[in-house]
């Protein structure tokens, strides 16, 4: 079995510099990944997202780790065959790593996802973290047999037999929930749209009006986009894993909307004002790369639970849709995930044409404070070795989370 160095990648001033090669070979293994799993390869990191997302930042510690082949001195993108991304909470849940794992398909049984995923493991440690949270993929969702897993959540299914899942489970990750990927095509089927959203404003009535804003939140509405920010980390459904409430206020919403920006990407949003009130009491989220009009990404979607029953989700992601097709004429796919028991926000997906694509399995280890000390000692030369290949960097959020990027954290 070939053997290979595990390097941070560098955080270079531009695209275009020397030190540029990391991005760029992550670039290449994950549209190959991608390309081969879907047939395309909108979920796919690009080098200049990356670029962005690893810059300094302010509410978590990021870092990339690539794999080469032994023996390059000066490793160039093609030398990369596998990378893994580390995210570390800074603010809240600061006992949590996130890792996401990708390997070259040429090079699966080779050992990198193995010594990548050490690397990774061994940084968490080295800060403390007790919980490491990751996934896996698959196309479609298997039918109920040997091998298949059930989640605690009861809700969908994992093929235990895929090497992903085997992989994770031989590594002491427990699969914990279950995320349905779904992928809409536009445009829709003429009426669907609009029958779906006169019978949800019809629901909700005179009571809520529609709010719809691109890229930065209106001022006057700013700090109730950080309420819904931080109901979305407590009222979504998120099975055993230990995910504790995320602090926002307006100076996060804005953190998050620069990063956005930076990294190449809009956002469109629609919320629904209570107006007797004058709160928000649902939103929903599009993004989208500016360079490529026919990939969308579902973000964050919630109904606050003293707003439901009036059909707000339907009524915010609906008249997101028609503004999407204004602004965005040449979107072709929307992707989303879902947890399998958000049986509600499924629901809404399926009526507006959005159909089940593949199983995101949301896999988590935890290792109790001595172990994770333990760990840190242990791993204290390895750790020093991998700090002085490469340059470190601080950043947040998914994404923004999964996914694609941050497409672990998308909600809607």
């Amino acid at each position: 079995m070939p053997s290979w160095t595990i390097l941070t990648a560098p955080v270079p001033e531009t695209l275009d510099a020397p030190d540029a090669w990391a991005l760029h070979g992550v670039g290449r293994v994950s549209h190959e990944h991608e390309q081969r799993m879907w047939g395309y390869a909108d979920l796919m990191y690009p080098s200049w997202y990356l670029l962005a997302d690893l810059r300094p930042q302010l509410y978590a510690i990021r870092r990339v780790f690539v794999a080469v082949p032994d023996g390059v001195t000066e490793p160039t993108a093609d030398d990369v065959v596998g990378f893994a991304k580390l995210t570390l909470p800074l603010q809240d849940n600061t006992h949590l790593a996130d890792v996401e794992l990708y390997v070259h398909p040429d090079h699966v049984d080779d050992g990198a996802d193995a010594a990548l995923l050490e690397a990774a493991e061994t940084l968490a440690a080295e800060h403390g973290r007790t919980s490491l949270v990751t996934w896996s993929e698959q196309v479609g969702e298997p039918d109920p047999g040997p091998g298949v897993l059930e989640p605690p959540t009861g809700s969908g299914r994992v093929d235990g037999n895929a090497r992903g899942a085997r992989f994770l489970a031989d590594h002491g990750y427990v699969l914990e929930q279950a995320e349905r990927y779904s992928l809409l095509r536009l445009p829709l089927p003429d009426g669907l749209r609009e029958r779906h959203q006169a019978e949800a404003a019809a629901r909700a009535g005179a009571d809520y009006r529609l709010v719809t804003w691109t890229d930065r939140a209106p001022d006057e509405w700013v700090d109730q986009v950080a309420v819904l920010e931080m109901r979305m980390s407590t009222d979504v459904p998120k099975g055993d894993l230990d995910f504790e409430e995320s602090r926002w206020d307006a100076a996060r919403v804005r953190d998050w909307e620069r990063r956005v920006a930076e990294s190449q990407h809009g956002m469109l949003v629609t919320a629904a004002v209570h107006v007797p009130t004058q709160t928000l009491g649902a939103f929903t989220v599009l993004r989208y790369p500016i360079a490529y009009e026919e990939i969308v990404f579902q973000d964050d979607t919630l109904v606050l639970s003293e707003h439901r029953g009036r059909r707000l989700g339907m009524l915010v992601k609906a008249e997101n849709l028609r503004r999407l097709a204004e602004l965005r004429p040449g979107a072709a796919r929307v992707h989303t995930w879902n947890a399998e028991e958000n049986s509600f926000m499924l629901a809404i997906n399926v009526a507006l044409g959005f159909r089940p694509t593949g199983v995101a399995g949301m896999w988590q280890k935890r290792a109790v404070a001595g172990e994770a000390a333990d760990a840190v000692e242990a791993a204290d030369d390895e750790g020093a070795a991998l700090r002085a290949s490469g340059s470190a960097t601080v950043g947040d959020r998914a994404e923004d989370g999964s996914a694609a990027p941050a497409r672990a954290a998308a909600q809607a």
